[in-house]
Formats: structure tokens, C-alpha cells, sequence
């Protein structure tokens, strides 16, 4: 009896990541207590990546191997679940559920529809569009995918799309990347831009303004991003939409009254949080308190413990741990030292400087996150700078291209919690930003690099 095993694609490149992993944890020539780190993370990162686990049970991996081996303190390696990340998605999980119970999400779903009109081009761009305008006025990422995705649920069901559709996946994208990836070019739109702020001018005294920021990177990583995100998902993701016959809806019920009302007293939180300085996750905490409170009855128990998805919570709390051990451990910084000695920059080569430039960017987010890109790169600026005979706002600002640019969803929590909270395999969100990522690479690098030289930056 002979017995076969046939292995996938994804299986394949696990057990590479395992090795990888293995070979870094004795072979790499760290300072000591960093190699246990850099083989953790590239395990880690290789079954996120690969999905040939459930996301929440890498975590759990990485959780206890880090603590078997003594890796890092507990409080690093659990230091996701104090972020106010992880309560942001609590606190949108319970929103979601109540979008959606109330009847709200559809409401809102058939006024969209009637705007988009009835082609899925329509509609896709129309998700897209408004992902991207709620870059403006919401500061957080997470808060908008939070808020989008349960009507973009709504949306797909009104037009026919079931769950595991081509349909559904493509509005659960365009969801999960227009929300996101376009609204790096706007200052306050996105956690890492926040860090990218601080860095600069803790180190340098480097305060970007608004306006110019907003000049220098919406017009080609904002506007022609989001054009090009559009029909990558209509290319890759093709359906037809099959409308539900108009039905004049009744008159707003109480309880849909009462969620709007918290829902737009969140939105004004959260889109004023320059004069309040409260976190976008206690809003969305407080929020989610309200709803569950016995005597509004948005969201009962029953719908609280079975509609709830839990899971999420620990896939986010592992990969922000990933993230808090490597800034603890020195891998960062290590790995930019390297980075630099190996994309060597010169003076006489100012669009080589520019693309190799938004290229450690891009592949140091693989390792770091993009959270974690300017911590590591910011401090690294000034010997980039004499070395590439540029001004320093000009390599502070090239740090925008690469952490702006995820290859893989699992850099970008916000991400991951759009999938997530859309319910559809994070395997399409990782298609999705490769094609994305490559194309940003190839086409919108050289475009950025036009644009800057036309405004005098380089």
C-alpha cells in the first residue's frame, strides 16, 4: 500500500518559513537574545501569510513560543491587548452587530445603491470613494472600517451578492483598501503617519503642515491609487449585480432612531479628536457600552455571544505583539542597518536614491508593520540624507511611500480587521495588496517621483 501526500502551494512555502525560521534561530549573526525574535517573527509572518493556519491560531503560536522560550517579557509579548487597537475592534464588533439587527445597515445600504446605480463598477467605485472621503474627517483607519464595512455587508446582500461571492469579496476590498491605503496621503488619517509626525519632530524638529503634506502625496498615492484600486477588484473579482426589487421602506423604527444617534454622536468624536484628545478605541468602547445596554436593547445576549467574532481579537492582539517585540528586541534596528549597507545610496543618482528610497520602506513593513516603519527609519534619515545628497524633508517624506504600501495584509492591522469584520478569507486581501503593492512599485513610484521634481523637492 503505497500512501501519497500531495502538498499545496501554501503548505510548501509554510514548511520553507519554518526553516527559514530554524536557520535564523542559529545561524543569524545577531547580537544575543535577537535570534529567537527574528526566527519567531519570520514564522509567524510566514503562516499569516501563507494561511495555512487559522490567523488566530498563529497567534496562539506565537504567544507561546514566545514565552516557552522566554523570548521577551510578558508584558511585550501581550502588549496587543492593551493597545487601544484591539478595543476599537471590540467596540466596531458590537457595532457591527447592531448595523446590522437593527435593520439600519440596510437602510443606509438602499440609499447608497440608488447613488452607485446598478453596475458593479458603479458600486465598487462608489465604496471605494467613500472609504477614501472618510479618510478626511475620521482619524483612524480602524474607526472607518469599523464603520463601513457592516453597510458594505448590507450593500452586497442588496445586490445579490452571497457570502463567498465573487461579488461580496469585491465589496469586502474595496471596503477593507479604499477606507485605508488612499488615506496615508492625508496627515492625521492614519496611525503610522501620526508616529512618521512625532518621529520627525522629536528627532529633528521636523513639523509637517497639513496642506503641504496633503500636496506632496494625495495627488499620485491618494487619487491615482484609488483609481487604480478600482479595476484591479472589478479584473480579479467580476460579478454582475442582481439588484433587490425597490421596496419603499417604513418609516425609521425607535431602535434604528437610537443606533444613528450613537453612531453619529461616535462619528463626531471621532472626527474631532484634535480638540478632545480622546483615543477613537474608548469612543468606540463607549459606544459599544451603550448598545448593550439592557434598557436600549440595540444588542441583546444572544446576538452579543453568537454574532460577536472573537477570533479577530486574538489575530490582532498577536500581530501588534509581533510588532511591540520587534522594536523591544533591536531586530528593527538591526534589519535597517542591513537594509542600508546592502541599498547603498549615492549623490549623482537622484531617481535611484528616490525608488531605493520608497523600496526600504516597503520591505521593512514586511518585518516591522507599517507602524513600525518610521520608528526604525526616522532616525536613519540624516545619514541617508548627506549620503544622497537630498534635503531631509525630502528622505523624511520618501518614509510615506513604503509604509503606504503593504505587500501583505497582516503589516496593516486595520486591514486585517476589515477582512475580518467583512467575513471573507484573508487570502483575497493578500492577492489584492500583492497586485496592488507590485503596481505602486512599477507604475506610481515613477509617477511620485515626477510629481516631487514639479514641486521642487528633489
Amino acid at each position: 500500500m503505497t500512501l501519497s501526500v500531495r502538498w499545496s502551494t501554501g503548505q510548501i512555502f509554510a514548511a520553507l518559513t519554518c526553516l527559514a525560521a530554524l536557520a535564523a534561530a542559529v545561524l543569524a549573526p545577531l547580537p544575543p537574545g535577537e535570534n529567537g525574535a527574528l526566527a519567531l517573527c519570520i514564522l509567524s509572518i510566514g503562516l499569516w501569510a501563507t494561511g495555512v493556519l487559522p490567523e488566530a491560531a498563529t497567534a496562539l503560536i506565537f504567544f507561546t513560543i514566545a514565552m516557552l522560550a522566554r523570548i521577551a517579557p510578558a508584558n511585550v509579548i501581550f502588549s496587543g491587548f492593551a493597545s487601544g487597537a484591539l478595543w476599537l475592534i471590540m467596540g466596531g464588533l458590537v457595532m457591527g452587530v447592531a448595523i446590522k439587527s437593527t435593520g439600519l445597515g440596510d437602510r443606509i445600504a438602499r440609499g447608497l445603491s440608488a447613488s452607485f446605480g446598478n453596475s458593479y463598477w458603479g458600486v465598487v467605485s462608489g465604496v471605494v470613494v467613500v472609504g477614501t472621503a472618510l479618510g478626511f474627517v475620521m482619524p483612524s483607519s480602524m474607526g472607518r472600517a469599523v464603520l463601513l464595512m457592516p453597510i458594505t455587508l448590507s450593500l452586497a446582500e442588496r445586490y445579490g451578492f452571497a457570502p463567498g461571492s465573487k461579488g461580496r469579496i469585491g465589496l469586502v476590498l474595496a471596503a477593507a483598501l479604499g477606507s485605508h491605503v488612499s488615506t496615508f496621503s492625508v496627515l492625521p488619517a492614519n496611525v503610522p503617519n501620526m508616529v512618521w509626525a512625532g518621529s520627525a519632530e522629536t528627532i529633528y524638529g521636523y513639523v509637517p503642515s497639513y496642506g503641504a503634506y496633503l500636496l506632496l502625496h494625495f495627488p499620485v498615492l491618494g487619487f491615482l491609487k484609488t483609481l487604480l484600486l478600482i479595476p484591479l477588484i472589478v479584473l480579479f473579482w467580476p460579478d454582475t449585480p442582481k439588484p433587490l426589487e425597490h421596496i419603499t421602506l417604513p418609516p425609521m423604527s425607535g431602535r434604528e432612531r437610537w443606533l444613528a444617534i450613537v453612531l453619529l454622536v461616535a462619528l463626531g468624536f471621532w472626527a474631532t479628536d484634535f480638540l478632545h484628545h480622546i483615543s477613537p478605541a474608548w469612543i468606540s468602547m463607549a459606544a459599544a457600552v451603550i448598545l448593550l445596554l439592557p434598557g436600549i436593547g440595540l444588542v441583546d445576549r444572544q446576538a452579543f455571544a453568537k454574532e460577536v467574532n472573537y477570533t479577530s481579537l486574538f489575530y490582532i492582539g498577536g500581530i501588534l505583539g509581533m510588532g511591540a517585540l520587534v522594536a523591544q528586541s533591536g531586530v528593527g534596528k538591526e534589519l535597517g542597518d542591513l537594509v542600508s549597507s546592502v541599498i547603498p545610496l549615492h549623490p549623482d543618482q537622484p531617481a535611484a536614491n528616490f525608488a531605493r528610497l520608497g523600496t526600504i520602506g516597503t520591505l521593512m513593513a514586511l518585518l516591522t508593520t507599517v507602524t513600525g516603519v518610521p520608528a526604525v527609519l526616522t532616525p536613519l534619515a540624516a545619514s541617508w540624507a548627506d549620503a544622497a545628497g537630498l534635503p531631509l524633508p525630502t528622505v523624511l517624506n520618501s518614509e510615506v511611500m513604503g509604509f503606504s504600501n503593504p505587500i501583505l495584509p497582516y503589516e496593516s492591522p486595520p486591514l486585517v480587521v476589515a477582512m475580518q469584520l467583512g467575513g471573507e478569507s484573508m487570502r483575497h486581501a493578500v492577492k489584492l495588496c500583492l497586485w496592488l503593492g507590485a503596481a505602486t512599485i512599477l507604475l506610481l513610484f515613477p509617477l511620485d517621483y515626477l510629481w516631487w521634481r514639479l514641486l521642487g523637492w528633489i
